[in-house]
């Protein structure tokens, strides 16, 4: 019955985000008095994620370590660089909003990016390597490429979000990982299983309760929260659309673009809006919140655009031979 509900909600992956943030904004008088269980709901997520990993994977990084670091380098240098520029050209002088953008772009890979990396037959090996990598690097990088953006206009809890990126993305991942290494990856198929389906809905929990918290800033549509979803889109777009390209122009193989795709598109959106909540402005947490809208949409859609595409090549290929 799980194993079926959990393949249920996979299908229903690009409708659960969006769906949930607007049932939070809809029914905030009756949810934000919860979003204290945010950081619980979110460790036990990382961790139900987690038990399909072990530290093996590490061996890949160190016998193929350059698109590990093309992908670090585009989640990293690439997108931050890219949103603050954009947040600079259309909202100058609007120091919190930039600080969502760059926010939003700095924060590691999305654990759901194995999901859509499995559907579409990409490198999984890259793709668990790079979510181990950058969820342990997380709390050094995300508050300090933060504080290189925009520290100097917003104040920002360094230690604060350090202390929550490992109490909600690392202690629960090394936990899961132990696991599935003292089990020889038997856990994945006991416990791991269970747990899929469940983890999936507190992803909807989490949306529903940061939603809940920012209701008053997109409860009324306003030219500027127009401007600012258009943008989100935009970047968040361009994240899939670079990360392809730079596949495509480093000639890797079709299993790795579609890795890397996916790997610098998504973000761990749902992190980033518990850091935004719980140590900035509510206007900070607004453009990370409507990135919620977009991503599981535009994964879908990239990877159904990605499939279609070498689809094509092969039949190019077949006529030329």
């Amino acid at each position: 019955m799980l194993v079926r509900m959990n393949k249920r909600l996979e299908k229903m992956m690009p409708f659960i985000t969006p769906v949930s943030v607007v049932l939070g904004v809809l029914l905030s008088v009756y949810l934000k008095d919860y979003s204290f269980l945010v950081p619980w709901i979110f460790a036990f997520m990382t961790f139900a994620g987690s038990l399909g990993s072990n530290f093996q994977s590490l061996k890949q990084v160190v016998m193929h370590p350059f698109s590990i670091i093309i992908a670090l380098l585009i989640l990293h240098v690439l997108m931050p660089i890219w949103a603050w520029g954009i947040g600079h050209a259309v909202f100058h002088g609007d120091a919190y909003t930039i600080t969502g953008l760059v926010l939003g772009m700095v924060i590691p890979t999305g654990v759901t990016s194995v999901i859509w990396v499995s559907i579409y037959r990409g490198n999984m090996a890259l793709t668990l390597s790079l979510i181990l990598i950058d969820t342990l690097l997380s709390p050094f990088i995300v508050p300090y490429t933060l504080s290189l953006f925009v520290g100097q206009k917003v104040e920002l809890d360094t230690a604060g979000i350090m202390k929550g990126l490992f109490e909600m993305v690392v202690i629960p991942s090394i936990l899961g990982m132990i696991l599935n290494q003292m089990t020889k990856g038997k856990i994945k198929d006991t416990l791991g299983i269970k747990l899929a389906p469940f983890s999936k809905i507190c992803l909807g929990l989490v949306v529903m309760l940061n939603g809940s918290v920012i209701a008053p800033h997109l409860k009324h549509i306003s030219v500027k929260l127009i401007g600012i979803g258009i943008i989100v889109f935009l970047i968040a777009f361009t994240g899939y659309l670079f990360s392809f390209l730079i596949g495509m122009w480093l000639k890797r193989d079709r299993d790795t673009v579609v890795a890397l795709t996916f790997l610098g598109g998504m973000r761990n959106i749902s992190a980033g809006a518990v850091i935004a909540v719980t140590y900035f402005a509510p206007s900070v947490a607004t453009p990370v919140i409507i990135s919620m809208l977009f991503q599981q949409i535009l994964a879908s859609t990239s990877g159904y655009m990605i499939d279609k595409f070498y689809v094509r090549m092969e039949k190019r290929e077949k006529r030329i031979a």
